[in-house]
């Protein structure tokens, strides 16, 4: 069995930053891309930033310049800095990571979700 866990979010004033992190533990033969997306209140989940195993990154547009994400492989770990928070980044955010298990099989596992308030 696979799991995610994130942790990291919470409040924060615009202007601050906030680093959150997912490790994926279990059976896992491979963990290929790993990323972060969020939902807002009454809007559709979004993807934020996504990194495949051999670092290669692309991130939305709407945080281009303001977050970061990168990975260890050896930990198992995904980190999303995220600097310069503005209100409109409030939502709950998804770690996501496309792993093959011990058995063999392949598929995209997603956290329990993580928080994050920006308030103005």
């Amino acid at each position: 069995q696979v799991q995610l866990v994130e942790s990291g979010g919470g409040l924060v004033q615009a202007g601050g930053s906030l680093r959150l992190s997912c490790v994926a533990s279990g059976s896992i033969f491979s963990l290929n891309a790993m990323g972060w997306d969020r939902q807002a209140p009454g809007q559709q989940r979004e993807l934020v930033a996504a990194i495949t195993r051999g670092i290669s990154t692309n991130n939305a547009d709407s945080v281009k310049g303001r977050v970061a994400i990168s990975r260890d492989n050896a930990k198992n770990t995904v980190w999303l800095q995220m600097n310069s928070l503005k209100p409109e980044d409030t939502a709950v955010y998804y770690c996501n990571a496309d792993i093959t298990a011990s058995t063999g099989s392949r598929y995209i596992y997603w956290g329990q979700g993580t928080r994050v308030t920006v308030s103005s």
